[in-house]
């Protein structure tokens, strides 16, 4: 009796060996964007309850990022592929689109704010735990999203629907 002590692709010819190997990278990336996609909101939030609810527009445009961060991180979270038919590919694109610009943005006006007037308001580092979780937050969302991306739309293997 012969054992096989190769992995499962070993045996497989070439076109199909790389077919063996998981599929569903993209899909990890995508999960965990949508979480760090998730956490941006609610950093806004609980920053919103802080100081910022009396800064008039600053305040408006926390609760703004918040509902948007929450409608895109369950957006993302849900099977869009079978939920869309065959918009699916294009649905995908413009969520994680949409979540890595809300990230992207959102790291680039609190630099900016962190430097010079931003509508009328400067950062005075109200809380610094909190700017450091919004920034990790909003770079694990733009380079987790935009490995999703790439990994679901480069590539020209099948891949896994959920």
């Amino acid at each position: 009796m012969h054992t096989q002590t190769s992995s499962p692709s070993a045996a497989l010819p070439a076109p199909y060996a790389r077919r063996a190997l998981p599929r569903w990278g993209w899909l990890v990336a995508r999960g965990l964007g949508a979480v760090a996609v998730l956490a941006v909101g609610a950093i806004h939030l609980q920053q919103y309850y802080g100081p910022y609810a009396a800064i008039p527009t600053i305040g408006t445009l926390f609760v703004v990022n918040f509902v948007a961060a929450m409608v895109i991180g369950a957006a993302l979270v849900l099977p869009l592929e079978h939920l869309t038919g065959r918009w699916a590919g294009a649905a995908v694109a413009l969520v994680t689109a949409g979540g890595i610009a809300l990230a992207g943005g959102s790291f680039v006006l609190l630099l900016i704010s962190e430097r010079r007037p931003l509508f009328g308001f400067q950062e005075p580092g109200y809380d610094p735990t909190a700017i450091d979780l919004a920034r990790a937050s909003e770079i694990a969302a733009v380079v987790l999203l935009s490995v999703s991306l790439v990994a679901r739309f480069a590539t020209k293997a099948a891949k896994a629907r959920w």
